[in-house]
């Protein structure tokens, strides 16, 4: 959609909020929607809370906004529900990934037509609906124009499993959103915009399209994310990787390579990262006991990788920083 560079500098935005450390409570729900009505607006208007929501509002939000799409990040520390749906809202699409928890949604107050249990998401076209959610329930919910997914939703919903390679590069780029939607240019906003949309159809196909450069931040941040999470399993590698994400080695290895490292060479950097954490402990495992928690040949390739890396030995580096400590 062409815009002004005024209309697209105004077009995104977000805030953050933590409600459930001590004396946040009773201004919480007060803040979260001020930071809606001013950094989100009124193409996304908020439905009408519940008294007892609005009166005990414990939550950990995020909220961003690209043009015509918006993020909210949720995880409940007390009771949420509405008492009303919003009215004037555009014709949107809605998806709502549950991590944790329950979350329920129907058109009339205790009565749910959805129920999206940890694991698994909805998507929905149609106007808004009643919600409400227990204690410790996480959600992240999207609200997306639904010209990008043409009549194939038209009034209908789809619940699946959230556990998709697909799945995995929506969330891995929404994550960026967040992090970086205050700070982006035009070009920015225009990139994360199209770039969340492809994600999101591709949610919906069950198919990346890989040769889109624009996802590429995408893919290797949900591979980075992958590698993390398994940094000490043997099996970790640029082929596995590639197989969670449903991605040939050729691609994922070029996306890497055009943000100028290897996946190989990430996934040594980060298990020396974690060795080197693990050298400042009270009690540092042994050389020996570190190389092969983190998956290096021997203790030999280990010392060469860690000097090389941070200038000096694992044992050079644990006695420095015990010299320098308080």
């Amino acid at each position: 959609m062409d815009s002004t560079g005024a209309e697209i500098a105004d077009s995104h935005g977000g805030f953050s909020l933590d409600s459930t450390v001590a004396g946040a409570v009773p201004r919480g729900f007060d803040i979260f929607r001020h930071g809606w009505q001013t950094q989100v607006g009124d193409a996304f208007p908020l439905p009408t809370f519940s008294q007892a929501t609005t009166g005990d509002f414990r939550v950990r939000s995020r909220v961003a906004k690209l043009r015509d799409v918006a993020i909210t990040d949720l995880a409940s520390a007390s009771v949420i529900r509405t008492a009303g749906t919003p009215y004037g809202y555009a014709d949107q699409v809605r998806m709502y990934v549950v991590r944790r928890g329950i979350w329920s949604l129907g058109g009339v107050p205790g009565r749910a037509e959805h129920t999206v249990p940890a694991g698994q998401f909805l998507l929905r076209h149609g106007p808004p609906l009643h919600f409400g959610a227990t204690p410790d329930t996480t959600v992240q919910i999207l609200t997306l124009p639904s010209a990008a997914f043409g009549p194939r939703l038209r009034n209908r919903s789809v619940t699946e499993s959230a556990d998709s390679a697909e799945m995995r590069l929506l969330l891995a780029h929404t994550n960026m959103v967040h992090a970086t939607v205050t700070d982006l240019g035009p070009a920015g906003v225009h990139a994360a915009h199209g770039a969340l949309l492809e994600l999101a159809k591709a949610v919906v196909t069950g198919r990346f399209d890989d040769a889109e450069p624009e996802l590429r931040p995408a893919l290797i941040q949900a591979a980075k994310e992958a590698a993390d999470r398994r940094l000490a399993d043997p099996e970790l590698s640029p082929a596995l990787l590639a197989r969670e994400l449903n991605v040939s080695v050729r691609t994922l290895q070029r996306a890497f390579t055009l943000a100028g490292e290897s996946v190989t060479s990430y996934i040594r950097h980060r298990r020396l990262e974690e060795a080197r954490f693990a050298l400042v402990q009270a009690r540092p495992p042994s050389v020996t006991e570190l190389a092969a928690h983190w998956q290096f040949a021997d203790s030999s390739h280990f010392i060469r990788a860690f000097k090389k890396r941070y200038g000096q030995t694992p044992i050079e580096y644990a006695r420095s920083t015990r010299a320098t400590g308080p």
